[in-house]
């Protein structure tokens, strides 16, 4: 059954033919009766109507997750494996239409999401390959005795995903706890969920009942999948007071938590790099090409005095390339935000700063050329001398939004960037080896980058420390922190009838 169709910039695209709560291999009506409409940020216009699930529904599905978990684990790793590498296959088939789907419906230029679809396809072949090495340990006893360790699944983990890269995060969060043996509950996000219904479609068959569920839904369901009795781990990617209550609601079953969470991330850029290559690489950092909507972006840029200058003005050149238009558009170099709702709470921080004497050097405004009418749109916005006590250093306004801040004592400097209770990423800008690596001991970020920015590497683990998250993704220690560790212990004395 195909869905309907949808004219885009890029020519028409297939919706889902499901709305529903996917569970025990099928599609079903939310229990609730509720239904969500989801808008196009690009146009603003309704594209379908999809469901909200709530308590009943997650409550169904995770009973299912957990008799799908019994056969699953049951399942030989390398027939494991052959399955996610199906997977991957499927999206890969389909990446077109799943990438013109998620930016119609989140925003992101089309141009970045078929990106998305091979990013996501490599990590189920990344953890497809690594499903042998959950391995245990034999501990020494003597002569008499055998004691070994073993990894098995934790049993049911529900992810809850966000909206900046819906398919990525659907897809791409499946693959390690399917690999270590789970069932996998995702929870797309409420704003954007077209992409993870349309993969639900093309990836179902390939799994056994109650293997994988999709359940459609907002804070009703988030908070339910926290709560069930019969969801082991919850994982979540999205903000800072979301993460608390998720862990709050696993509290009270002593659930572990996975949580990847957010981050007003440092870029440092030191007196002897070149201004070109910094205010490039501190653009590149801000992520403009989806309004600033990353977790990882460098949204707070500390600049030598003795370059800084120089740097605030390239950096306004180098924003000219990012241009707001149609996400569905190939030649889009910057998209819409996820909502008109958040476009006005950015745009009113916006006008806040300026009102109250902040330095705008580049954007600033909502853009009413070039952009589809009804679209939720803002230019990429530079603030220069911003004190590092602003506002605009210190709060995650999770759009367009970049300030500048110039330095000239390397301990204050430091001593601001680590003044936020926050600690995802950082980047360093430098030509001295030394300074690199000291600096890089001294940042408290889970994830650091020299002379780079922005890039995620496969193997390498990705998440914050302090309050921008738990947990590691994108490597091995992903897959075992969807794992528990069991002891064997073996008494060979003779127990037999002599």
């Amino acid at each position: 059954m195909a869905g309907k169709t949808h004219k885009t910039a890029s020519g028409d695209v297939q919706l889902p033919a499901n709305n529903g709560v996917y569970y025990d291999g099928g599609w079903h009506a939310p229990v609730s009766e509720r239904w969500t409409d989801v808008a196009a940020p690009g146009t603003g216009e309704r594209l379908m109507a999809v469901a909200d699930a709530g308590a009943e529904d997650v409550a169904r599905a995770a009973s299912a997750a957990r008799n799908g978990a019994r056969a699953w684990r049951r399942t030989a790793p390398l027939a494991r494996a052959a399955t996610l590498r199906k997977m991957a296959q499927r999206l890969r088939e389909n990446a077109r239409e799943l990438a013109l789907l998620d930016a119609l419906d989140c925003g992101n230029p089309v141009s970045e999401m078929g990106s998305d679809v091979m990013v996501a396809a490599a990590l189920l072949d990344f953890f497809a390959g690594l499903v042998t090495e959950l391995k245990g340990d034999t501990i020494p006893m003597g002569h008499d005795a055998l004691d070994y360790t073993e990894r098995e699944p934790v049993g049911v983990v529900a992810r809850i995903v966000a909206y900046n890269h819906p398919l990525l995060f659907a897809m791409g969060k499946l693959a390690a706890p399917l690999a270590a043996g789970n069932a996998v509950i995702i929870k797309p996000p409420v704003q954007a969920p077209l992409s993870a219904l349309r993969c639900a479609e093309l990836i179902g068959d390939l799994l056994p009942p109650g293997v994988f569920s999709l359940v459609p839904g907002g804070a009703d369901a988030g908070a339910a999948l926290a709560a069930s009795p019969d969801v082991d781990m919850i994982g979540l990617v999205g903000s800072i007071p979301t993460g608390r209550r998720v862990m709050q609601a696993a509290a009270a079953r002593l659930k572990p938590v996975a949580l990847e969470l957010g981050g007003k991330n440092a870029f440092i850029a030191c007196p002897d790099v070149a201004p070109s290559l910094a205010a490039r690489a501190i653009v590149d950092g801000m992520n403009f090409t989806w309004c600033g909507q990353s977790c990882g972006s460098t949204s707070r840029a500390f600049v030598h005095r003795s370059i800084y200058e120089e740097v605030c003005a390239q950096v306004v050149q180098a924003c000219a390339a990012f241009v707001p238009g149609d996400p569905t558009d190939p030649a889009t170099t910057m998209g819409a935000m996820i909502s008109r709702e958040h476009r006005d709470r950015v745009k009113q921080a916006i006008d806040t700063a300026v009102a109250q004497g902040a330095r705008l050097i580049a954007g600033g405004g909502v853009p009413r050329e070039g952009v589809p009418a009804g679209g939720f749109y803002l230019e990429p916005t530079v603030f220069a001398d911003v004190s590092a006590a602003s506002p605009l250093a210190t709060e995650e306004f999770f759009g367009p939004v970049l300030a500048l801040i110039p330095w000239d004592d390397e301990q204050e400097m430091l001593s601001a960037v680590h003044s936020l209770d926050v600690g995802l990423t950082a980047a360093i800008w430098t030509a001295d080896l030394a300074r690199a690596h000291r600096l890089a001991r001294e940042i408290d970020a889970g994830f650091v980058w020299v002379n780079e920015v922005g890039k995620h590497f496969l193997g390498a683990p990705y998440g914050g420390v302090k309050q921008s998250g738990i947990g590691r993704d994108e490597c091995i220690g992903e897959m075992i922190s969807f794992t528990r560790e069991k002891n064997v212990h073996i008494n060979f004395r003779p127990v037999s009838p002599t």
